[in-house]
């Protein structure tokens, strides 16, 4: 090489360097606030969690139908999750999993975990060295905890919240616990991601998997008010799902119960509610109540017209056809 070229390099190499943003060597801690629960009557468990981290959703949450839910939080160990649930299959109380986790981790000082089991059996744990405002509150059903918190109030909202919203939706009373975490101050350091999941045996799409509801949101300066409204959409969907599963499986009543509640909620969402009221209509159909099933199709149609040439080939509307012929 010429020493021309040599010198070009040198100074290509070092413009580079100058040019390039500093990145710590250090991985960035996803802080957050979270609640993990179960609802025995559902059999459902889930997770909701917030935090100034990117992605939350992506570290924090774990949830399997019949078996448990968890928070990995703060410096995680999200290996914590899956063996935190092996555990949990073998027998091992909440507790004492969490005792069996920590005792071989040298960084347990700043892990943060909450666990609970279907029958609401639960504990959650804060390392001494993770970084104030942390800790976590449990009780049957739920377990609370976040680290770098405006102060103890948050976790004490989510609990009373999650408390007097008993009756309801679990994914429902998961958002608002997370909601009241955010109006007592959240996470110090301000708002970028959340998620919420719900499990449920056969839960998923056409009863395949467990996974009813999962939502997340990535990276939004608004969070936790995008969360509530793809939560609202998830609810919907998950209503849906197990009508239209129902449907499939010839169990006309309980599908008709299903997504009559789809319908009712689907009417604050009107992007969902058009396809909402069609399959609404194909099973009210199914059940014999023509009049109210015509009434569903006609609103569904006007609502979104591009329905119409689906519906005149669909063989799922066949009987509502048949009865229109012979009126």
């Amino acid at each position: 090489m010429r020493i021309g070229d040599e010198l070009k390099s040198r100074l290509f190499i070092v413009a580079i360097t100058l040019l390039t943003p500093h990145v710590s060597a250090e991985a960035p801690v996803p802080s957050t606030f979270s609640i993990v629960a179960a609802d025995p009557e559902a059999g459902e468990l889930g997770v909701a969690v917030a935090s100034r981290f990117f992605s939350v959703g992506s570290v924090v949450p774990w949830a399997r139908a019949g078996v448990g839910a968890a928070a990995t939080q703060a410096s995680a160990n999200t290996s914590w999750g899956a063996r935190g649930f092996e555990l949990l299959e073998r027998g091992v109380g909440p507790a004492e999993v969490i005792a069996i986790l920590s005792r071989g981790d040298e960084g347990r000082d700043g892990r943060q975990f909450g666990i609970v089991r279907p029958d609401g059996g639960s504990a959650t744990y804060t390392g001494s060295g993770c970084t104030a405002w942390a800790g976590g509150r449990s009780g049957p059903g739920y377990a609370v905890q976040g680290n770098i918190l405006a102060g103890e109030a948050v976790v004490a909202a989510m609990e009373k919240r999650f408390l007097e919203t008993q009756g309801q939706p679990l994914a429902q009373r998961l958002f608002a616990a997370l909601e009241a975490g955010d109006a007592a101050g959240g996470d110090s350091r301000g708002r970028q991601s959340a998620a919420l999941l719900v499990v449920r045996d056969k839960g998923g799409f056409n009863g395949f998997g467990d996974r009813a509801i999962d939502v997340r949101v990535d990276d939004h300066p608004d969070p936790i008010r995008e969360l509530g409204r793809l939560a609202r959409m998830g609810l919907v969907s998950d209503r849906w799902n197990q009508g239209w599963t129902a449907f499939r499986q010839k169990r006309n009543a309980d599908a008709l119960r299903f997504q009559r509640e789809t319908a009712r909620l689907a009417e604050e969402l009107p992007d969902m509610l058009p396809e909402v009221l069609y399959d609404y209509a194909v099973i009210l159909a199914a059940n014999g109540e023509m009049e109210a099933a015509q009434a569903a199709l006609d609103r569904a149609l006007a609502l979104n017209p591009r329905l119409e040439a689906q519906a005149a080939a669909d063989a799922d509307l066949e009987p509502l056809r048949r009865a229109a012929v012979t009126k």
